[in-house]
């Protein structure tokens, strides 16, 4: 049994245990992480259906002969010259989809045109989103997938570890991105994203990289990503350039490394995400600077960036072994500097394994 099969039938499993009769995605990555197929999106109608015994697509003619090669799914082909409609009953039908009050998941990620064509040929569906089937199951990485995201983890920290050899006063924030994308492109991966923040911009979470120019004895935060084999990587470091490191700079990185411990000292099986957040925001609240820590604590990462579960200060989701996310608590001083330090940890029954190999307390 291939790997689609394997996920295909661990869905119709979950689906069976949630009574689910039906779910539908949209050309998404939950489409591509079930089937392999990643059509092109726009406003063209691609659906794939799933019910306890049939799945197929929704296919425009266009895109078919390029969608074949990756799945052997029955396909409900439409040309422009027609439109969806006539192939969309005809799935529903082969699905058994029309029947009143079935019970279905849609994809969160789809169209909303897309998402009320397939609501209005049905007959009152019972809806709800992706969490409990293949959001789920997204959330709980193989071996293969772990393998491929701790890859892409250590070819992050070599091109970190580059990046920070280079440094040199009068250099830009895009000079420093610029380092970190051709090292990523040179190694054979692709850039996902790059956030670099000299000075006071580190104090904004999601500072966009722009012309500040780095000067000695100043605060740099560094947060980048690459994606290689499919799957992305995504680290924080922070640290101080120039030999007269404050004694407050000292301090909040201390306080948000300790924050970073205590996450991963209640982060177990079993344990809910909302706990995990809170291990790392009393550390942070404890030392004065609770206000200062202004996101949640860190998200899932697989083929997206950002993936269940979600690590937040609300988040009832109870972890389980097999799930990646984030650990990435900050201080954010305005107008000074900001510290954020994030590891991606794979949950093991004994607690978090780190994919970085980097220090997490850098000294230049």
């Amino acid at each position: 049994m291939g790997i689609y099969d394997t996920r295909l039938a661990s869905l119709r499993k979950l689906m069976a245990d949630s009574a689910t009769d039906l779910v539908i995605l949209g050309p998404s990555t939950n489409m591509l992480w079930l089937t392999g197929v990643d059509p092109h999106g726009d406003e063209r109608p691609v659906l794939t259906v799933v019910s306890a015994d049939f799945a197929g697509f929704l296919m425009p003619a266009l895109n078919a002969d390029m969608a074949r090669q990756h799945t052997d799914l029955p396909f409900f082909e439409w040309a422009d010259a027609q439109g969806p409609a006539e192939a969309l009953s005809a799935l529903l039908d082969a699905a058994d989809a029309k029947r009143p009050g079935l019970s279905i998941v849609l994809d969160e990620t789809m169209r909303a045109d897309f998402a009320l064509m397939v609501l209005d040929a049905m007959d009152s569906p019972k809806r709800r989103f992706t969490a409990d089937t293949i959001g789920r199951l997204r959330a709980m990485k193989d071996e293969t997938e772990a393998d491929l995201l701790r890859t892409c983890a250590r070819l992050n920290d070599d091109a970190v570890r580059h990046a920070m050899t280079q440094l040199k006063a009068g250099m830009t924030e895009l000079d420093l991105q610029a380092i970190l994308h051709d090292y990523y492109k040179a190694h054979g991966a692709a850039p996902e994203f790059t956030i670099i923040g000299f000075g006071a911009n580190g104090a904004f979470p999601h500072h966009h990289t722009g012309d500040a120019v780095l000067a000695d004895d100043m605060a740099v935060l560094i947060d980048t990503g690459c994606r290689i084999g499919g799957y992305p990587s995504d680290m924080t470091r922070s640290f101080w350039f120039g030999p007269n490191e404050p004694e407050e700079y000292k301090t909040v990185r201390r306080v948000v490394n300790a924050a970073v411990e205590a996450a991963m000292d209640a982060a177990r099986p079993g344990v809910k995400a909302c706990d995990v957040d809170a291990a790392a925001r009393k550390v942070i609240e404890d030392a004065g600077y609770g206000p200062r820590f202004v996101h949640r604590l860190g998200h899932g990462l697989g083929i997206d960036v950002h993936e269940t579960p979600y690590i937040t200060s609300t988040a009832e989701t109870v972890l389980e072994a097999g799930n990646v996310f984030s650990i990435e608590p900050g201080i954010y001083l305005t107008g000074n500097f900001g510290v954020r330090l994030e590891e991606i940890v794979i949950l093991r029954e004994k607690g978090p394994e780190i994919f970085s190999g980097l220090e997490r307390v850098l000294d230049l």
